[in-house]
């Protein structure tokens, strides 16, 4: 007589589902565990997919999520959540962390920009100085519409169209104030612009 799989009895109740886990909680119960994967991993790759995740995606999370249940099954609380919802928040927790991994780029280390800087020799720490007072000195000496888009620009960082917008100014017009700030800024730094 072959023993009975939970998987393939119609609905297992909540109440076995939080035995099974308890199971793998308490003992590392692999059959237990075994039980549950046959009875979720299924059930987390359809709620992935119907989330928006692609067929091959939702297969390789679900199995992320599963693994996850069997290695914190030692934090499942059934007095806190049935073992369904606490499976299928670490599912969703899984897909999460998934789109925040695809939506932040990979860092290479050998990118010249994360290369350490070296401290400047005190001479160009003075010369740095004194470059960047004629730059705050040229920028002030600007007349203040000039001041006001160099500001909007480099500041506040926007686009030509958006402080035109906002200073409710025909674009050619911001974008005359700028070229003749920079002639300007240009002219008072003079050698010190490179």
């Amino acid at each position: 007589m072959a023993a009975s799989n939970p998987a393939n009895e119609a609905a297992p109740t909540a109440e076995r589902l939080n035995g099974l886990l308890l199971r793998v909680a308490s003992d590392g119960d692999r059959d237990a565990f075994n039980a549950l994967f046959q009875v979720f991993a299924p059930r987390i790759k359809s709620y992935l997919m119907k989330i928006g995740a692609a067929a091959d995606l939702a297969d390789d999370l679900s199995q992320e999520a599963m693994l996850r249940v069997w290695r914190k099954a030692k934090l499942f609380d059934p007095g806190k959540a049935s073992a369904s919802t606490w499976i299928f928040t670490i599912a969703r927790n899984v897909r999460i962390d998934a789109a925040r991994r695809a939506a932040k780029p990979e860092l290479d280390p050998h990118e010249p920009a994360f290369a350490p800087e070296h401290d400047p020799h005190p001479d160009q720490i003075i010369d740095i100085g004194a470059r960047d007072e004629r730059i705050r000195m040229a920028f002030s000496a600007l007349p203040p519409a000039q001041h006001e888009v160099v500001k909007l620009h480099f500041i506040e960082d926007l686009a030509h169209a958006e402080i035109a917008e906002r200073l409710r100014l025909p674009l050619g017009t911001v974008k005359s104030r700028l070229r003749l700030a920079f002639e300007k800024i240009r002219k008072e730094l003079g050698d010190c612009v490179a």
